[in-house]
């Protein structure tokens, strides 16, 4: 199957547009009518460039409110027919998409639509083209793909097909198994769009919030197997309306089109016999992940020397210094953290940027080489810098910010990178009961998040959550979360519209997006919080009508409230079991980091996440004072 994707998906203008998609690797576009009446050129002048780029115009698109018009109008719509075919001479296209008349004054009737269609064919025959009809989900009186199929059957015409669009049949629910039985060859054009599930009008959820494949919760894969069935071999093509594409890079949502298709095409189950098997290249498994190995900070000597007390506050121990770099290695339980103040190389340039902050993260993989393969066949970008003597290579991609994601494994020499590469330091440090990363909370911009949620999700073998609106004093933040089904690995995904939002003022302090905290796990967070506290680590003072409230909301024996109260803690529960959070304030006003303690509970607090925002905001505002 040829994929494809519709200028409609992307931002600028048509030329624009076309170098994105040719930059993304795309062979074929669907040429937007609206896109080629903006454009300030002749049609030869696509039709050239086009060619100069290596792309093929599959279709035009879309031929509006045709079939079931009097004699007079059908007559009128045919004219209309014959000027697009000739646009689509000039242009080099041979295929018009025709969308169902949403007009109230259109007639209703199969014989008499396919009549219209019948006549249609016998132009686009005179003309070597070819016609396709597609049900729009708010047709007026063709809006299910099963009465478009039975128009193109009885009008029985071989220069007209049928048009199957993943979004209008979907999102109505409409029953897949009927799409097994239409002949591959009368589907001329498949076109494939993703959306969230909202409970809204139809038109403005399809103009709206379409998304890429895997990005949404529409049942994608399904209506796949259920087009493989027909044993169509035609080209598969985005067709996405959405805000926030047309608000980002065109090129790199065009990037993501392309790898929305592979991962679609890579999930498809394997054909059956005598079907054909999706066109891509063999790809490993998404990578298993086992938990993060370590994440690393770019700090320069003054901010290394803080962040370095902060750490042993936090019961960390500086356990091993690099070989040749100026690295250190801090360790407590699972964890392992690492402060790079280096003079050059990446982690410096990041700094510069950047200022303090988490510049790479790096994650224990079933098998590091085989995830590097699947990353670069899904054309995330890979990093590679010189490695020095004594150094192992460890596979990397570009990830969130410009920001470094590292494979390593324990079936390769990578299992020695500690080993190899630092050299201990005899220092112990008494731990704070600090056991494992709990969750990776990185901001970005809003309009990144459904890129950074494919890249996760088409390269790890993870879940996504439900998003969730959280309250914050200056707005709305969306967050959403990935994560694997064991939980070693949880990512955070939030991103917000308003620029007044912590998240947002992170974003721009920062220049750019990346992680804004860390959260750590213990199996007694009161005790841990105790241990840093006494090791004089800042902690987030969160208000007392915080805990007036959750004294008459949850029942809790009155000394286990006002420990909750005297160590800044936070509290939720959910069916599954209790959650237990505190917070320290913010590092150089840039990231800080949370505690948790999981007994059972599945979530992340986010009741709790607007005090926790609210509390930040103050302390911003005013410094903290002693509670009563």
């Amino acid at each position: 199957m040829r994929t494809a994707i519709a200028t409609v998906c992307l931002s600028g203008d048509l030329t624009e547009k076309l170098e994105a998609a040719a930059a993304a690797g795309f062979k074929s576009v669907e040429i937007f009518e609206n896109d080629l009446l903006t454009f300030n050129g002749s049609n030869e002048e696509i039709r050239r460039r086009m060619s100069d780029l290596g792309l093929q115009p599959i279709a035009f698109q879309p031929f509006r409110d045709f079939e079931g018009w009097d004699e007079v109008r059908r007559g009128r719509a045919l004219a209309r027919a014959e000027r697009k075919f000739d646009t689509m001479s000039e242009l080099g296209c041979d295929l018009l998409m025709v969308c169902s008349n949403v007009s109230a004054e259109a007639h209703g009737g199969l014989d008499r639509a396919a009549d219209d269609f019948r006549r249609l064919g016998d132009l686009a025959r005179a003309r070597g083209m070819r016609v396709a009809f597609e049900a729009l989900a708010w047709g007026r009186h063709v809006n299910d793909y099963r009465d478009a199929w039975e128009v193109v059957r009885r009008a029985d015409h071989p220069n007209v097909g049928v048009v199957l669009d993943s979004f209008h049949i979907c999102a109505k629910r409409t029953d897949l198994r009927p799409i097994r039985s239409i002949p591959g060859d009368r589907i001329f054009l498949v076109q494939i769009a993703d959306a969230p599930l909202l409970d809204m009008d139809v038109m403005q959820w399809s103009r709206h919030f379409r998304c890429f494949p895997g990005q949404g919760d529409l049942p994608i894969d399904d209506f796949m197997n259920a087009l493989a069935a027909t044993g169509y071999a035609g080209p598969l093509s985005l067709e996405i309306f959405n805000d926030q594409f047309r608000a980002g890079s065109a090129r790199s949502v065009a990037i993501d089109g392309r790898r929305s298709l592979i991962y679609m095409l890579d999930r498809m189950a394997p054909a059956s016999e005598g079907q054909p098997a999706p066109a891509i290249s063999p790809m490993p498994p998404r990578s298993n992940c086992r938990g993060v190995e370590f994440i690393e900070f770019a700090v320069d000597e003054k901010g290394s020397a803080s962040l370095s007390r902060l750490f042993k506050g936090m019961g960390f121990t500086c356990s091993g210094r690099h070989v040749s770099k100026d690295v250190t290695r801090w360790s407590q339980g699972d964890i392992n953290l690492v402060i790079n103040t280096e003079k050059d190389g990446f982690a410096h340039a990041y700094q510069i940027t950047h200022g303090a902050s988490v510049c790479a993260i790096g994650l224990h993989v079933e098998d590091a080489a085989s995830t590097m393969d699947r990353a670069e066949l899904l054309l995330d970008r890979p990093f590679r810098q010189p490695v020095g003597p004594g150094e192992l290579e460890i596979p990397a991609v570009r990830g969130l910010g410009g920001s470094l994601l590292y494979f390593t494994d324990r079936s390769s020499e990578l299992a020695r990178v500690w080993d190899v590469e630092f050299r201990p330091t005899g220092e112990t440090v008494s731990p704070a009961g600090l056991t494992t990363v709990d969750h990776i909370s990185q901001s970005m911009q809003y309009e990144e998040m459904l890129s950074w949620l494919l890249f996760y999700g088409s390269l790890l073998d993870v879940e996504k959550t439900k998003e969730t609106d959280i309250a914050d004093p200056g707005g709305l933040v969306r967050s959403q979360v990935i994560q694997t089904r064991d939980g070693t690995l949880r990512i955070v995904l939030n991103g917000s519209q308003s620029l007044r939002t912590q998240s947002a003022r992170f974003l721009s302090e920062f220049f750019g997006s990346g992680v804004q905290h860390v959260a750590f796990g213990t199996d007694d967070l009161m005790a841990t919080v105790a241990r840093l506290e006494a090791n004089g680590v800042a902690m987030l003072p969160i208000s007392e009508n915080y805990y007036d409230d959750l004294e008459g909301r949850v029942d809790l024996p009155s000394a286990v409230l006002e420990d909750l109260r005297r160590h800044n803690v936070l509290y939720d529960k959910d069916e599954h079991g209790e959650y237990l959070q505190a917070y320290t304030q913010s590092f150089d006003s840039m990231f800080f980091f949370e505690f948790v303690e999981r007994r059972g509970y599945k979530g992340f607090g986010a009741v709790n996440a607007p005090i926790r925002l609210a509390a930040q905001s103050r302390l911003a505002r005013h410094p903290a004072v002693p509670k009563r």
